[in-house]
């Protein structure tokens, strides 16, 4: 794909809503399972457009998630949705022994994913969801960089037999890919070439990695952007092809520098083809409650700070 900055803003959370709507109108399988946040995640189109599918479980998580469990179990296909904190700390223990370890057909969708959260605070940030939800077997682990791959990735989960985690933001975000853009379940999507440096990231922070890129750009610093919307499974081949040619690596993601994309991208490097890399991510630090862009700037995810990384790393290179 040609090299893009981001323009237009929509967002996955409404796109979550109105596609998941689809499902359960045109599925007798589909239902929509609630912790007592349809409000906020758009699982209120569901209960509004098709109440007999929506379920309210109330604010009471690990319940939430032995009921989609004994749905699951059924024959019918439950997508339960909450914020990404809640589901992923609050119910772990319920994910795994109950839908994980037996493999159930069963869709979460951790909303309100990472440090942007709309001024809640740390408690309702999730900064440890991917490093969770990657560490359990049979569990699929997506991170849609804008709407319209959330609608693909949404589609390829209704199709699939087994657990499947999407983390989607809370703000409109800018799309990024094109109208021949197609996910690919297990692929990397190379949205910009590049032969000096590669950046590796997923989610939210790749929007934010082709403006960095396009800044270097500007610099003479030429700059792959490879996203990674399949955390897991990982396109451990993109890796080490990113690797190969330019030598270093730079990830990025909403999420802490530990145990999430930036780790599952090191154990490939240091198995296959150890090269010069560094992360971008949130520290070993409890965040806050702020505006956006004094968060990212403060936790080190803005632009600047991965402009700052790529070059950090360069001398590495060198």
């Amino acid at each position: 794909m040609k090299s893009v900055v981001p323009q237009k803003n929509v967002s996955m959370r409404d796109v979550f809503g109105d596609t998941l709507l689809k499902f359960s109108l045109e599925s007798s399988r589909v239902y929509a399972i609630d912790g007592d946040l349809a409000n906020s995640t758009k699982l209120d189109t569901v209960a509004n457009g098709n109440p007999k599918k929506f379920l309210q479980m109330g604010i009471a998580e690990q319940n939430m998630m032995s009921v989609a469990a004994g749905l699951a179990t059924t024959g019918l296909q439950p997508w339960a949705c909450t914020f990404a904190a809640f589901l992923s700390k609050r119910a772990i223990d319920q994910i795994q022994v109950q839908i994980a370890q037996p493999k159930l057909d069963v869709k979460m969708i951790g909303a309100y994913s990472g440090l942007l959260t709309g001024v809640t605070g740390k408690t309702h940030q999730a900064l440890e969801d991917i490093a969770i939800f990657r560490s359990l077997a049979n569990m699929v682990v997506l991170a849609p960089a804008d709407a319209i791959e959330m609608k693909q990735m949404m589609e390829f989960a209704h199709k699939y037999e087994g657990p499947v985690y999407i983390r989607i933001a809370r703000d409109p975000y800018p799309v990024i890919v094109d109208g021949k853009y197609q996910f690919e379940f297990g692929k990397a999507a190379t949205l910009k070439v590049g032969k000096d440096v590669t950046i590796i990231s997923t989610g939210t922070q790749t929007s934010r990695s082709l403006v960095a890129a396009e800044q270097l750009e500007a610099e003479g610093i030429s700059v792959a952007v490879v996203h990674m919307p399949t955390i897991k499974p990982l396109d451990t081949d993109a890796i080490i092809k990113a690797a190969k040619s330019t030598g270093v690596i730079v990830t990025a993601e909403e999420h802490s520098i530990y145990g999430g994309l930036g780790s599952a991208v090191a154990e490939v490097l240091v198995e296959e083809c150890p090269v010069p890399m560094l992360r971008v991510g949130v520290r070993d630090v409890n965040s806050e409650s702020a505006n956006n862009d004094d968060l990212l700037e403060k936790y080190g995810l803005s632009e600047g700070h991965i402009v700052k990384t790529v070059k950090e790393a360069l001398k590495k290179k060198q």
